[in-house]
């Protein structure tokens, strides 16, 4: 009685979990393992990484955001309309490095700059924090889902996460 209990419980989890995968659209690979483990691998599109951004910098005045994946970092450009001078604009750019850290994604950005000058450092730690969570969902959001490897090609962002019962 007790182990089925305990099989519906795991039936449950990685049910959720897929359930995560899908309402985030990104593509997944799932395979079991022999232990009743999870290896999950999801891939992230250029688009789907320059929503995540975008929301997280959740500034109204930035129009024309534009990702460029790169072999392992990420280069962020765009426009952000001044607030009193709307028909002028100046540029907004960085990098974004993602890594790991206790098994969950994070994200560190550097060179923050609009038009030259460096960004306050409180934001770009909001930035980072914002982008690492937003990340962290295409796992599924579970406490048992572990981040193993995270890498950036010029086609897509892929994380490789082991999900336990």
């Amino acid at each position: 009685m007790m182990s089925d209990f305990y099989l519906q419980k795991g039936e449950l989890e990685r049910a959720l979990i897929l359930l995560a995968l899908l309402v985030t659209s990104c593509k997944a690979d799932i395979a079991r393992n022999d232990d009743g483990s999870l290896t999950v691998k999801t891939e992230i599109t250029q688009e789907q990484l320059q929503e995540v951004i975008t929301s997280a910098i959740a500034d109204p005045l930035v129009k024309d955001l534009i990702v460029s994946l790169q072999s392992g970092y990420v280069l962020v450009s765009g426009e952000r309309q001044r607030l009193n001078d709307a028909g002028r604009t100046d540029i907004l750019s960085f990098r974004l490095d993602l890594s790991i850290s206790n098994g969950q994604p994070t994200a560190t950005i550097s060179n923050a700059q609009l038009d030259g000058v460096a960004i306050e450092q409180n934001r770009v730690d909001n930035w980072n924090q914002t982008i690492a969570n937003r990340l962290s969902n295409f796992g599924g959001r579970s406490e048992n889902a572990i981040l193993q490897t995270i890498g950036i090609t010029t086609e897509s962002v892929t994380m490789t996460w082991s999900v336990t019962r």
